[in-house]
Order: C-alpha cells, then structure tokens, then sequence
C-alpha cells in the first residue's frame, strides 16, 4: 500500500496537540494586505474628492455673490435686472404692465 500524505497533516497534527498557529500563511498576509492598501487607497481618494467639492461649493458661492452685484448694477442702469443671458435682451416686461 502506497503511502499518501494528507493535505494540512502537520498543520492537524498541531491543532490535536493544542499547538497554535503564530502566523498565519504568507498568501493570506498578502491578501489581507492586498485588501487593506485596497481601502485605503479608496478613502484617500474619497478624501481627494470631498476637498474638490468643498472647494467647488466656495467657488459657486463666490460666483453667486458676483452675480448678485451684477444684477444690482443692472437694477440702477436699467431698472431690472430680468436680463436674457442667452443676447443680452432687457425685459422690461413688469414695468410695461405696471404703466398700463
């Protein structure tokens, strides 16, 4: 009868003995690695676009303001600010209505 040797028979062997494993194998270290560096890679770039967006949000706030002094120039210039932003054509449609 040929002698075979069971897959893991060192590693029962132990268990029955009540010896413990110190390490555990170097393929699941570099999966556990490998799945580790994976998350924080994502965080890292979750971080990188939670900056770019606050920025963003500042720049818009920035440009709300800008527009608000723009409609307040058109206001004292024009009397409106309802302004076609598409050829620059003044609606003075709530006057014409308020002189009728």
């Amino acid at each position: 009868m040929a002698k075979t040797k069971t897959k893991n028979t060192s590693r029962k062997i132990k268990e029955l003995k009540g010896i413990k494993p110190e390490k555990i194998t170097a393929e699941q270290l570099e999966k556990v690695q490998n799945t580790v560096n994976g998350i924080n890679r994502a965080q890292l770039e979750i971080g990188s676009i939670e900056l770019k967006k606050h920025e963003m949000l500042h720049q818009i706030a920035g440009l709300r303001d800008e527009l608000t002094l723009l409609q307040g120039e058109f206001e004292k210039d024009y009397g409106t600010f309802d302004i076609n932003i598409q050829d620059g054509v003044i609606n003075y449609e709530k006057d014409v209505k308020a002189d009728s």
